[in-house]
């Protein structure tokens, strides 16, 4: 069951041109928008308008397809560096969150432990950390294949340990920048991690001050099995994929299970799933501006895509659209994208769809597409909160453009009218708009723990 607030948690899912594939091909979008600050800032804004909690940029270390007709078709494989983006936005914002996704597969912890505590205090907290294994990229990066999907996962919970130990490495008042008497710090508040694990040795310390939220909100996005258990483990923030409430409420209780087996509680997270949403005057209004991009659509690129996101067997561009898909009797096994790969041989199973039907379902990636008014669009979250199968949603934008500015001025009102979503910011931080508890240095905490008068 959802840990309700009072109040819906909203992100936003920023990734390019839009989510849309054809989103590039509108008039109104700027086609330069993988590679030109103004539009994203423009949005951020906007967003920060309407009171979001959080931007959330996704990533990956690799061109997705390379075959030349895909290449020529299709611009999702070009995307910016969320750790570039995220501090320029910072400095055009004052209170929405920025959450990056870096992978724990081809990053080293105390490289990243540097930026997102850069970020965290160059944004004054408001920094999140979206903690994913890499799909793929190891031929970038010096290997001739990609660690198992086990094994990153092994990599991923090590990672995790040895980032929070380096934010950590200084105790929140270790600084004590005495000009009077020429003392800088305080080293006994100072902590050498000394780590030799699996995969990681690092000493430390950060030779960065604690991040002002202790660690930036730490976010997840798998949903295979390994995955839920990394969330369970370390998440505060859980994005997912459920095209019904009877399917979030599964992966609620699935998860709520697992928190207990790290002595967590279901009030510790905040679970978001994925939505697309299309805006209109009207629900045809909405449906148009949806057929709108379809018709953009190159099927044959975006069917390799989706053939290369979740591998089920089928060259699908190679069938006819109207053509119904009919699985193989053995499912490949997958290194890469389990949880979808899975979420799409259930749609299959359940719906039976053509080419073309599974195509329009997959154009938001496996998430939950919804069209309408303002009203409706109120109607089916509001619906999703009061059942207790969403905290809130990451709201997955066609477009960055007239889909941002429509849900702000349209949607958030009508939420707002029926006491669903904040007429304020909570507070300054990520941690305080999500009502997240700041983490305490396992240090200082120790010794606080182990001292005298606690013992007593």
């Amino acid at each position: 069951m959802a840990h309700h607030s009072g109040t819906l948690k909203l992100g936003a899912f920023l990734s390019g041109h839009g989510s849309h594939n054809a989103s590039w091909r509108l008039p109104e979008v700027d086609e330069d928008a993988s590679r030109s600050f103004a539009p994203y800032a423009r949005v951020a804004q906007k967003l920060e308008e309407g009171l979001f909690d959080a931007i959330f940029l996704n990533d990956s270390v690799a061109v997705p397809e390379l075959d030349p007709k895909s290449l020529a078709r299709s611009a999702q494989g070009m995307r910016w560096d969320p750790l570039t983006l995220l501090p320029a936005l910072a400095v055009v914002t004052r209170r929405i969150g920025l959450i990056s996704t870096a992978n724990t597969t081809y990053n080293e912890p105390y490289t990243l432990a540097r930026r997102l505590a850069s970020l965290d205090h160059l944004s004054e907290g408001r920094a999140g950390w979206n903690l994913v294994t890499s799909l793929g990229g190891g031929e970038n990066f010096n290997r001739d294949d990609h660690l198992l999907h086990a094994k990153r996962y092994e990599r991923a919970e090590e990672f995790f340990d040895v980032i929070t130990g380096l934010w950590d490495s200084w105790e929140d008042d270790a600084f004590v920048q005495d000009k009077a008497n020429g003392i800088w710090s305080n080293p006994d508040k100072m902590h050498l991690l000394n780590h030799k694990g699996a995969h990681f040795s690092v000493q430390g310390p950060l030779n960065s001050a604690r991040p002002v939220q202790g660690y930036p909100v730490i976010a997840q996005a798998g949903s295979s099995n390994d995955g839920r258990e990394l969330a369970a483990r370390t998440a505060e923030l859980i994005f997912t994929a459920a095209q019904t409430i009877e399917e979030a409420e599964a992966f609620d209780a699935d998860v709520t299970a697992r928190l207990a087996r790290y002595g967590r509680k279901r009030a510790d997270v905040r679970i978001l799933p994925g939505v697309s949403v299309y805006v209109g005057d009207s629900a045809p209004d909405a449906r148009a501006r949806y057929e709108a991009l379809q018709d953009l659509l190159d099927p044959i690129s975006t069917l390799k895509g989706i053939s290369h996101f979740v591998n089920i067997g089928i060259d699908l561009w190679t069938l006819d659209l109207d053509e119904p898909i009919v699985l193989p009797s053995v499912i490949p096994v997958t290194n890469t994208h389990k949880s979808r790969q899975q979420l799409v041989i259930d749609l299959i199973r359940r719906e039976q769809p053509t080419v073309r039907q599974l195509l329009r379902k997959m154009v938001a990636g496996g998430h939950r597409i919804l069209f309408g008014s303002a009203q409706d669009i109120a109607d089916d979250f509001e619906h999703w909160f009061r059942a207790g199968a969403a905290d809130g949603f990451n709201i997955m934008f066609p477009d960055l453009h007239g889909s941002v500015d429509r849900f702000v001025e349209q949607v958030i009102p009508e939420l707002q009218r029926r006491g669903l979503f904040r007429t304020d910011y909570e507070g300054p931080t990520l941690r305080d708009n999500l009502g997240l508890a700041r983490p305490r240095n396992r240090f200082s905490a120790a010794r606080i723990d182990h001292s005298p008068a606690i013992r007593r």
